[in-house]
């Protein structure tokens, strides 16, 4: 099986890129990414792309490959709003638009969150943009299309580059973890999770948090 991975050294992306190397049944995995990455396997292939709003250039890879996962995202308190919708919503709707176009049979995981608003009306920036990028996917009408809702997501690796930033609120979901425990989950068993869905597929398109937990 042949996977695409973007946000390759976020928290979810990169703990994914880690299990899917040692998963035998991905046979390469793609990493579409703006700089190197400090994975090194012979399974990888890093694609260097700096414009996620255009993928002309990249359709004779997507044909080749299976399934996507879509990882790449930003905290809201970390841009601007206008450019927080382009990274969360056009992006993958650009990416997704492509991928479907060349093969209408890749698989396709968007990792959403919790708390995601269908309706579009919620006065949070990220349930309210996490909904409009799922809705503009459904209605591409992809075959295979996957919206995964983690809750609070702890890192059972950390990566060199983590930030500050990213430390303290890793610290603040596992001290949620430790009082609710049911609310959070590792990124070890999100991406076993999410690797499970794009292998064998799953029961409706949406994926809660509580769906997470139980595969």
């Amino acid at each position: 099986m042949k996977v695409l991975i973007t946000g390759a050294t976020g928290t979810a992306g990169s703990e994914l890129v880690r299990q899917a190397i040692s998963d035998p049944s991905i046979t390469q995995i793609l990493l579409l990414i703006r700089r190197a990455s400090e994975f090194s396997d012979p399974k990888i292939k890093e694609i260097i792309h700096n414009d996620f709003t255009n993928y002309d250039g990249l359709r004779n890879i997507f044909k080749e490959t299976d399934a996507c996962f879509w990882c790449l995202g930003i905290s809201q308190s970390r841009v601007s709003k206008s450019q927080y919708y382009t990274i969360t919503h056009d992006y993958v709707v650009a990416a997704a638009k492509a991928m479907l176009e060349a093969n209408p049979e890749m698989t396709l995981l968007f990792l959403s969150g919790q708390g995601a608003d269908s309706k579009e009306k919620s006065p949070v920036r990220f349930a309210k943009v996490k909904g409009k990028a799922e809705n503009a996917l459904i209605k591409l009408h992809p075959r295979k299309l996957f919206i995964v809702r983690p809750g609070g997501i702890i890192p059972t690796s950390r990566s060199g580059r983590e930030s500050i930033y990213k430390r303290s609120e890793s610290f603040m979901i596992k001290l949620m973890g430790a009082v609710f425990p049911w609310s959070v989950i590792s990124t070890n068993d999100l991406a076993l999770a999410m690797l499970k869905v794009a292998k064998e597929g799953y029961g409706k398109m949406i994926l809660s948090h509580r769906n997470l937990k139980n595969l």
